[in-house]
This record gives C-alpha cells, structure tokens and sequence, in this order.
C-alpha cells in the first residue's frame, strides 16, 4: 500500500512538473514571437526609410521564485489559471527609440499586427506618474501553437525615449539602495530632474523634425528623390518617378 502511495506521488510530481514547465515555456515562446515582430518592424523601417525608430531592445522572462512572490505580495490564488491571469507581466520587452514620435508610431506598428490583441495600454508620456516616471506600457496578447493546445499569452512592453530610460534606471537605483525610502529633498530633484528630461526629449524632437524637412526640401530642390531599394540608395529624378509611376510632385 505504501508503495502504490509512493507512484501516485511521484507521478503527480512529474505531471505538475510538465505543466510548470509548459508553463513557462509559452512565456518564453511569447517573448520570442514579439522579439521577432518587432525585428521585421525595425528592418522594414531601415530598408524603406533608411531610418531605424529602435535603439536597443531588451528582454526579460520572470523567475517562478519572483512570480510566486508577486502572488504572495498581491494576494492571488496560487493556481496557474490565477497566476495566467492576473500577474501579466511576465514576459516583458523594453524598447528604447531615439524620439517619442517613434514610440507611438512603434506602438501603433505592434498595435496593427492582426494576431496581437491588445489588451491595455497606459500611456505615462501623456500622463506621467507622480515621480516623473514617463514610458507608454502595453500588455498584448499572444497566442502560442503548442502541440496541443493554443496559449493565449500575456507580454508587456514598455517603450520609452533614451533619456526617458536613463531616468528610470538611475531613479530605480536610487530607491533600492535606500531601501524605498529616500529623503524628501531627492525626490524633488528626482521629479525636477524628470522634468527636465522631457525638455529635452521635446527639443531634440523638434530638431529631428527641422532636419527632415529641410532634407526633403533639398531632394526636392535639386530635382531628385531619394530612393531604398535593398538598403542601396539611388537618386531618381521627379520627372521620371511620375512618368512611370503615377506619382505627383
């Protein structure tokens, strides 16, 4: 009797053990699947543009250790139904562009992809939280094929400005060396300090703004437009663009 005790355990051991891993493998897939839109998206806006709105991407899957202790502190059921539906970032993405016209047109690109489903977006650019904190947050939802079964999962991305993550990986410092607890005096010029980031964000984009039109002005001045096909440039005249492709000065 002790002994078919024993089997019963162990194979419910290994049959949890599969679904664990299962589990987390669907994250992993998600992780990979949005990596891998977002890789197109930056490619085809390089070779059509000659521009690239993506200066680093970085991703990041939760530990069990750390997504059990997210349920602890927020008081979920421990359940893997519970902890897929209420703890949605476990798979997260963080995109860092050059501008914040690039972000909305970014997120706006993964927003428009047909199997995405977006299920929230926060937008603390608009609306930045108490401490300065500025970044747009969404969380998508993907589906996975598995053998078996379709996973529809959960990612969050964060996409935010250069300066914008400078901000927030230096303030993120700062708080777990004290502890979450620092004195009034820095959280002012940490909110200050925030405040002047966005300037500068907001000036390099009208910079970055007057360099395009004075570079679309040029090419059309001279007669010429500029051309990407297969990442080569080429300089095609107005005359001929419109002859044989129907399109307007």
């Amino acid at each position: 009797m002790e002994i078919k005790q024993k089997n019963i355990d162990l194979k419910q051991i290994e049959s949890i053990k599969t679904e664990l891993t299962r589990f987390m493998m669907s994250y992993k897939f998600a992780l990979d699947e949005v990596n891998t839109k977002i890789d197109i998206l930056k490619q085809e806006f390089h070779y059509i543009h000659d521009y690239n709105p993506i200066e680093h991407v970085k991703s990041r899957l939760k530990t069990p250790e750390s997504i059990v202790k997210k349920v602890y502190r927020k008081g979920y059921g421990l359940s893997l139904s519970s902890i897929k539906e209420n703890i949605q970032d476990i798979a997260g993405i963080r995109i860092t562009c050059s501008f914040i016209s690039d972000i909305y047109e970014l997120s706006d690109m993964l927003q428009n992809q047909s199997d995405i489903k977006v299920i929230e977006c926060k937008d603390y650019i608009k609306n930045p939280k108490p401490n300065g904190y500025k970044s747009l947050h969404l969380i998508l939802q993907i589906p996975i094929f598995m053998s078996d079964r379709v996973e529809e999962t959960y990612v969050e991305v964060q996409i935010r400005t250069i300066a914008m993550d400078f901000w927030a990986s230096l303030e993120h410092k700062i708080y777990y060396k004290y502890g979450k607890e620092i004195p009034e005096r820095l959280v002012t010029e940490l909110k200050e300090t925030a405040n002047s980031i966005s300037q500068l964000d907001k000036k390099m984009e009208n910079i970055h703004k007057e360099i395009n039109e004075i570079k679309e002005a040029i090419d059309f001045n001279d007669g010429t437009q500029e051309i990407f096909i297969n990442n080569e440039r080429f300089y095609l005249p107005h005359d001929f663009l419109t002859q044989h492709f129907n399109l307007t000065k």
